[in-house]
């Protein structure tokens, strides 16, 4: 990953590749075409107070995401200015939104691949600004190449920004040390589960999955207990081992522990890891299939999420539930009709084998439920129905608790992944009634996406709450990068689970 480093040099002096500096939008009070940001004062002075006004010949408008390039002035040790768009200017006497800084210093991390070393001079105040250019910088930095031709030089394309100064950090400030450390273990292992989802299925199925857990688990103090196969099947987990039965690769249950010994909450985490889905009997049309080694998205943002916790040393317990299956079609695999019985007890009519993901969580789920922890939350790619109501950039969030929902719902606007609370209608419920089972996979076809939050909400134990998050749109990005979001696994959710984590170890979470 990029190094990253805090410091109060001299813009002008500063021996880098490039100054990445903002740019915002200006006013109807103000001239309309760009402004300078604070932080890039150097840079304008060497302009001689023109800065604004060679950008906006250059075509710049300061909006967000835009990227201007223009040679450094005379006399500056950087040879190039990268002028990225910040968008609106905030309200006097205040600063920009971290999530603006956060998208801003991803676009000039993606933008200066094959840089050696890059300066930012953002406008950040204090140390949560600072935390979040740098979260951006080694977010935006990322490429997936595991799989190309290196060729001759050692690689296939541009190597990632080598190294990142943050200009106007202070090095020896514990809150500025702090929020770096932090940014680096996020941002490490959110990267960790962009490579597992990027993973092609052939190489990722759910034994190699619990592999990489264990192998990252030992290394940071978390303990893990891997159920295969026989296990499962001697603990009764027949949603999980109704969804893998038609594969050759077996399905797996993992947990993770991390414990602390100031902990006075315990934050369970469920994640559904189907490797690949093929929608099993209930085959996926033509066009479907392509992308779906990202339907393990919930279990890479479980995984991470715990293993960031511990790097991070959160004084709160956390569990986290990886629900691991192959959904395949063969001779051996559930055919819709079929009964299934639940880890719970509970039978199951499986009418869509497509609707594979609630039956493994609702097995994990009521594994969780068993330890009595103070919340469980549970992320899944779980319907194309969410998709539909909110997006490819939204994930719904659904709780037995108004309350609980509404915390989650903030914790994930606060870290900057967009989210909306989504009910829980009971009249919902009746659909999924079976004349054979004590329910269905499968309800009404509008609000499918409520259908199955109401599914797993029957295998949440008694008094617990519970939060569902539903990540279909935003897993996954299948058009061009954007921010500090790449083409392909973003992801999504694991920098909402760990700032839960670390509301419930300050006793801060509802």
């Amino acid at each position: 990953m990029t190094a990253l480093t805090l410091s109060t040099a001299a813009v002008p002096g500063l021996r880098a590749d490039a100054i990445v500096i903002g740019v915002a939008k200006g006013t109807a009070s103000k001239p309309a075409g760009p402004v300078v940001a604070p932080g890039a004062e150097a840079v304008d002075q060497a302009y001689d107070g023109g800065l604004a006004g060679v950008l906006e010949t250059l075509g710049a408008s300061g909006a967000e995401g835009e990227v201007t390039k223009l040679p450094a002035p005379a006399g500056f040790k950087a040879p190039l200015v990268v002028a990225v768009g910040l968008g609106a200017q905030p309200g006097k006497d205040a600063g920009y939104d971290t999530e603006v800084l956060r998208r801003a210093a991803g676009v000039a991390a993606r933008t200066l691949a094959g840089v050696k070393k890059a300066a930012f001079a953002l406008p950040f105040l204090d140390a949560a600004d600072a935390g979040a250019v740098a979260e951006g910088v080694l977010l935006g930095a990322y490429t997936f190449d595991a799989y190309k031709d290196r060729g001759k030089d050692g690689r296939n394309g541009k190597a990632p920004l080598a190294e990142a100064a943050l200009l106007g950090g202070k090095p020896r400030d514990k809150a500025f040390k702090a929020a770096l450390e932090r940014a680096v273990a996020v941002a490490e292992e959110l990267n960790r589960a962009r490579d597992l989802i990027n993973t092609p299925p052939n190489d990722l199925n759910p034994e190699a999955f619990a592999a990489v857990a264990q192998v990252a688990a030992k290394e940071h103090g978390v303990k893990v207990q891997v159920l295969d196969e026989k296990a499962l099947v001697k603990g009764g987990y027949g949603g999980i081992l109704g969804v893998g039965a038609g594969s050759a690769a077996g399905p797996r249950l993992v947990k993770l522990s991390y414990t602390s010994s100031k902990a006075k909450k315990h934050l369970a985490l469920v994640g559904k890891g189907i490797t690949y889905d093929s929608g099993g009997i209930s085959l996926k049309p033509a066009g479907h299939n392509e992308t779906m080694k990202c339907d393990m998205s919930g279990a890479a943002a479980v995984f991470a999420a715990v293993v960031a916790a511990a790097r991070l040393g959160l004084q709160v317990n956390v569990t986290g539930w990886l629900a691991l299956a192959e959904n395949m079609p063969s001779g051996s695999a559930t055919r819709p009709g079929d009964v299934l019985r639940m880890y719970s007890g509970k039978t199951v009519e499986v009418l869509n084998t497509d609707a594979e993901g609630r039956l493994v969580l609702a097995d994990a789920l009521w594994a969780a439920s068993q330890e009595k922890p103070d919340a469980i939350v549970d992320v899944a790619t779980l319907t194309g129905a969410m998709v539909l109501a909110l997006g490819d950039r939204t994930f719904g969030i659904m709780a037995n608790d108004d309350a609980f929902r509404s915390a989650v719902h903030e914790a994930a606007e606060e870290v900057g992944e967009p989210a909306w609370q989504m009910p829980l209608p009971e009249h919902l419920r009746k659909g999924m009634d079976s004349p054979t089972a004590d329910i269905a996979n499968m309800g009404e076809r509008m609000g499918g996406g409520l259908v199955a939050g109401l599914f797993l909400r029957e295998f949440v134990g008694e008094g617990i709450t519970w939060a569902h998050l539903d990540i279909a749109g935003p897993a996954f990005n299948e058009g061009a990068p954007f921010g500090y979001t790449p083409k392909g696994g973003t992801g999504s959710a694991v920098r909402t689970l760990v700032r839960l984590a670390e509301l419930a170890a300050s006793g801060d979470l509802a």
